[in-house]
């Protein structure tokens, strides 16, 4: 259990998880991602199971672990918001040397908080957005052990963390999938965005409602992997600027590429990317 003046400082776990980031304005127009023409949810539900498995065959298979406790992965998490992968990593470890115990966190001079976690995107709003969040969990559990979660259904847990101040769907799914194992689906923008341009998901569906759309076409078992492998994806192949669709293996399931390319056959070239 994660009483209040228990010391965790065990290294933040980044893999897959897919945080925003900063950067220049790309000199490039992004390309518009849309569904097909005539898509329907059926349709996109019938093509995940391909697209799943090539995946798995580009990527690798990915079994889930426990990862850390979701006090921290609800932190990390905040932290990882229009960020990079190490500057997450910086913010998240300065703030543990700096506070061991998250009662200290809680308690700490906001000004101290932001200073600590400085390397983050938009510190200077995390940094009360943490301090919120901490006192919400103590004012209500008298300790920041969010294991209790396992006991409730998934919408009740999933609620509770998004009562949670500036708590958000991908949050809530990550720590329930990443630290608890429970069928959560988180949707970041790579997932979104590679959704969208194959078909699974409609034109009108939000981020935020894409949560629940791929939530119910995934079986439990497939939701960890799926995730992190459409992360490796967006990060290697299906870029927001110059995606690489001559040499995707999701090209033949894809409209937006074949509509980019101006083909329906499968590329003579499919890219390897190293395993993420």
């Amino acid at each position: 259990m994660m009483e209040k003046g228990e010391r965790n400082t065990a290294p933040p776990s980044l893999v897959g998880k897919g945080g925003g980031e900063l950067g220049q304005t790309p000199k490039r127009r992004k390309p518009k991602n849309v569904a097909p023409a005539g898509w329907t949810a059926e349709q996109g539900a019938a093509k995940l199971p391909a697209v799943f498995e090539r995946l798995r065959e580009t990527y690798g298979e990915r079994r889930w672990r426990p990862h850390q406790e979701p006090i921290d992965e609800l932190v990390l998490t905040i932290l990882s918001q229009r960020n990079t992968d190490r500057s997450t990593e910086q913010s998240y470890l300065t703030l543990r040397e700096r506070f061991p115990t998250w009662e200290q966190v809680m308690h700490a001079p906001v000004e101290e908080i932001a200073d600590a976690i400085r390397w983050s995107g938009l510190y200077q709003m995390k940094a009360p957005r943490i301090q919120g969040v901490l006192q919400r969990i103590d004012d209500e559990r008298g300790n920041f052990d969010l294991r209790f979660l396992t006991e409730m259904p998934l919408a009740e847990a999933k609620a509770w963390l998004k009562a949670l101040p500036g708590v958000g769907p991908k949050t809530t799914a990550i720590v329930l999938l990443f630290s608890l194992g429970m069928p959560a689906f988180p949707v970041d923008t790579h997932v979104y965005r590679i959704s969208q341009r194959l078909g699974l998901i409609g034109p009108k569906v939000s981020e935020a409602g894409a949560h629940d759309v791929l939530e119910a076409m995934l079986a439990p078992s497939q939701m960890f992997e799926f995730h992190v492998n459409m992360i490796a994806h967006g990060r290697h192949i299906c870029h927001a600027i110059g995606p690489k669709c001559d040499r995707c293996p999701l090209l033949s399931l894809c409209p937006f590429g074949q509509s980019r390319l101006g083909t329906t056959t499968t590329p003579g070239k499919e890219e390897s990317p190293p395993h993420a």
